[in-house]
C-alpha cells in the first residue's frame, strides 16, 4: 500500500516511520519550506509518547537531542512550593524536553535514514478520491498518487475540511502562549525539573537545561486577536506582553524574562475537542488534526506519537484500510477526547494518573 502523508511535523513523520515498519511505502509531503510551524516552542515528550517511539525503535535520536525531564514542582503565588513531584521514569524511559524544531530535525533525519521521502514546500489544495485511490493536488501544480493519505497536517488541517467540510473550528481556550530561552548567568536553577509557579495574574513554568539554558513559557489569559496581528508581534512585544504580567510578583518570573534576548516566541492556545468524522474510505486523521489539546497536560506531542503507532498497527493487521480506520478510531477516540477535556480543565494532576501509563506492543496483533 502507498500511503500519502500530508504534514512533516511531529505526527506525520512518526506515522510515516511507523507505516514503513508496517511493510507500507509512505511519503511525507509538508507545507513549509522548512519543517513544520511553531518551530520556537519548546515541548516535553512524556512517558506514554517515548514508549511509541520506542514501539519503532526512533527513541534513540530524540533522546540523543533532549535532556531528561525527571519531575515537577509547584510553587504559589506568594513563592510557597508543594514540594517537587517526581516522574515514575527518569533518564532514558522518562519524560525529555526538546525544541519543536529540533524534534522535527531528527525526525526526519531519522525517516531519511530509513529510506522514507520527506518533501517541502508541499502545500496541499485538492483531494481526489476513487475506487483506485487517492490523487493529492499541490499549490505548486504538481500531483501525487496513492492508496490513502493520512491527514497529519496540524490544527488547521486541510484533510479534516475534505473529510467533514462541516468540522468545527479550532477553539479558542482563552490562553496566549509565550516561550523563550535565555543564557543568562544568576537565575534561579532547575536543573531537570518543570517548575510551575502560580503568578496572581498568569502562570509561568521553566527549567534549565544541562547547558546551563533556561526554558521558559507563560501562560496569559487574554481576548482573542487575529492571526494577522499575531504574527506581527516582534519578539520585544512578547517579551514584554509576558513581562508586564509578572511584574511586582515575589517571584522569579520577571527576572527570567527580563534576562531573555530576542529567543521569545508567542501564539495563541487552540484545541479540537471532538472532530465528528475522523476518516473516510480513503483518508484519515492523526494528531492535531483530529485532537488538538491545550498545552496544559502537556500531552499533545505525546498522544499524537501514540496516534501515529497504532493507526500503521490498524493498516498492517486488518484487511482493509476502512476496517483498520474504524478500529484506530476505536482504540483511541475516548483517551483523546478525555485528555483534551482534562487538559482544558487544567486537571493536570488528574491526567498523569492514567494517560502516563500507556504501553504499546509493537508485536500484539490488532483483531478488530
Amino acid at each position: 500500500m502507498r500511503v500519502l502523508v500530508a504534514g512533516g511535523g511531529i505526527a506525520g513523520t512518526v506515522t510515516a516511520m511507523a507505516l514503513h515498519r508496517a511493510g507500507h511505502e509512505a511519503a511525507v509531503f509538508e507545507a513549509h519550506p522548512s519543517g513544520g510551524a511553531d518551530a520556537g516552542a519548546f515541548l516535553t515528550v512524556m512517558h506514554n509518547g517515548m514508549d511509541a517511539l520506542r514501539a519503532i525503535e526512533a527513541d534513540g535520536p530524540v533522546v540523543d537531542a533532549s535532556f531528561a525531564a525527571l519531575g515537577i514542582e509547584v510553587v504559589g503565588p506568594q513563592g510557597e512550593t508543594a514540594g517537587p513531584q517526581s516522574f515514575d521514569d527518569t533518564g532514558r524511559d522518562g519524560p525529555r524536553t526538546l525544541t519543536r524544531a529540533a524534534f522535527y530535525r531528527v525526525l526526519q533525519e531519522e525517516a531519511g535514514r530509513r529510506g522514507i521521502p520527506v518533501a517541502h514546500g508541499r502545500r496541499l489544495v485538492a483531494v481526489k478520491t476513487g475506487p483506485d485511490g487517492v490523487l493529492v493536488t499541490f499549490a505548486d501544480g504538481s500531483t501525487e498518487s496513492g492508496d490513502i493519505l493520512v491527514g497529519a497536517d496540524g490544527l488547521r488541517s486541510a484533510v479534516r475540511t475534505r473529510i467533514d467540510p462541516e468540522a468545527d473550528e479550532p477553539r479558542f481556550t482563552g490562553l496566549t502562549v509565550v516561550y523563550g530561552y535565555t543564557r543568562a548567568e544568576g537565575l534561579p536553577a532547575a536543573p531537570g525539573l518543570y517548575r510551575m509557579i502560580r503568578g496572581s495574574r498568569a502562570g509561568f513554568g521553566y527549567t534549565t537545561a544541562p547547558d546551563g539554558a533556561t526554558f521558559w513559557f507563560a501562560r496569559i489569559q487574554e481576548a482573542e486577536r487575529s492571526r494577522e496581528e499575531l504574527a506581527s508581534v516582534t519578539p520585544q512585544q512578547w517579551r514584554e506582553f509576558a513581562h508586564e504580567r509578572f511584574a511586582g510578583d515575589p517571584l522569579p518570573c520577571a527576572d527570567i524574562i527580563a534576562a531573555t534576548g530576542d529567543e521569545v516566541f508567542g501564539d495563541h492556545s487552540y484545541d479540537v475537542p471532538t472532530t465528528r468524522l475522523w476518516s473516510t474510505g480513503r483518508m484519515v486523521l492523526v494528531g492535531d488534526a483530529a485532537h488538538a489539546a491545550s498545552p496544559s497536560a502537556g500531552q499533545g506531542a505525546s498522544m499524537a506519537l501514540e496516534d501515529s503507532v497504532v493507526l500503521a498497527l490498524c493498516l498492517r493487521d486488518l484487511p482493509d484500510a476502512p476496517s483498520a480506520f474504524l478500529a484506530y478510531e476505536r482504540l483511541r477516540r475516548a483517551r483523546v477526547e478525555k485528555l483534551v477535556a482534562a487538559s482544558a480543565g487544567q486537571d493536570v494532576g488528574e491526567e498523569r494518573g492514567w494517560a502516563y501509563r500507556h504501553h504499546i506492543d509493537w508485536n500484539a496483533r490488532i483483531t478488530s
